[in-house]
């Protein structure tokens, strides 16, 4: 016996009234299985919950961002804010206030030189004349004086990029510092009683240091062309440059890509003092009092580097 025939026999056992019952009941079942559940709608007060949930959380967002922009505005702008006591951030910017103190200290310089002539000149009033050939060519040799006389004046710059012969580096074309240095040194060689690099004294103190085409000199910069200037006798002057090893390669570079080189007879240059200041400073040796205590110094770190000894 199936349950479909048991369905059958149930049914047919009830009241004429009973079965129509059934009969509706499973009509309405199958319709209710025909047609799909539809979904029920979400109430409308749950709709407006997530909505206002969403445009709250993103209110806040919006709020956070805004703080955190405004913290970072402020932030530059105290980083940013001029002053008068920030220095450069960049070489160029460096290199000009650089030169605006190397001018002040050069009139300070100035100003303190012409203080110590006028009191050696009080102090020397009332002494009687001496030989002041030493004291004259000591002089001449520092800078402390300003000279006039025959000489010889060298220019050198860099060659034209336009016309840089097949397989010319860059730097083929640039005066360089080896360049100056050689005919620096070449001049003095011939007995150059004094000189001048741009119009600047040179001193035992004087370091000529290039770079790029940018020549460095006593704290200001030159650019292209060099002229180095040497008071002496002209003949002799000549001769040292052009047998000088240094310059002879220059020349070389002269011919091969072009680069600048002068070098003409002066009846008269007139040079300069120097600018700089003259002093050294240099190495002494202590005297006895710092001596003890320097080597009691050494003798306490010796006894504090040494390994304690072992207990037995």
């Amino acid at each position: 016996m199936t349950q479909g025939q048991s369905i059958d026999r149930e049914v047919d056992a009830r009241p004429e009234g009973g079965a129509a019952a059934v009969d509706a009941v499973e009509t309405a079942a199958d319709t209710d299985a025909a047609e799909p559940a539809s979904s029920t709608p979400e109430p409308p007060h749950r709709v407006r919950s997530v909505a206002h949930r969403f445009l709250t959380q993103r209110s806040v967002s919006i709020a956070v961002v805004a703080v955190i922009a405004g913290l970072l505005f402020a932030i530059n702008a105290t980083l940013f804010r001029s002053s008068g006591d920030r220095e450069a951030q960049n070489l160029s910017d460096l290199v000009q206030e650089e030169e605006v103190r190397v001018d002040q200290i050069t009139q300070e310089v100035e100003a303190l030189r012409a203080d110590v002539d006028r009191l050696v000149e009080q102090a020397s009033a009332g002494e009687p004349p001496s030989d002041g050939g030493l004291t004259g060519a000591t002089a001449i040799a520092a800078g402390r004086v300003a000279v006039v006389g025959p000489g010889v004046v060298v220019k050198l710059w860099d060659a034209p990029t336009s016309n840089a012969p097949q397989g010319a580096r860059p730097d083929d074309l640039l005066v360089h510092q080896q360049d100056v240095e050689a005919v620096v040194n070449a001049l003095w060689a011939g007995g150059a009683e004094a000189m001048t690099i741009q119009g600047q004294r040179v001193t035992a103190k004087t370091a000529v240091r290039c770079v790029g085409n940018v020549l460095l000199l006593h704290g200001a910069t030159y650019s292209p062309p060099y002229e180095i200037a040497a008071i002496g006798d002209p003949s002799t002057l000549m001769s040292s440059l052009y047998s000088s090893p240094g310059v002879e390669v220059y020349l070389e570079y002269v011919d091969a890509v072009g680069l600048g080189w002068s070098a003409v007879r002066e009846s008269e240059l007139d040079m300069p003092a120097a600018d700089s200041v003259t002093g050294l400073s240099y190495a002494t040796v202590p005297d006895e009092a710092l001596r003890s205590a320097l080597q009691a110094s050494g003798a306490a770190a010796d006894t504090a580097s040494d390994p304690a000894p072992e207990d037995e």
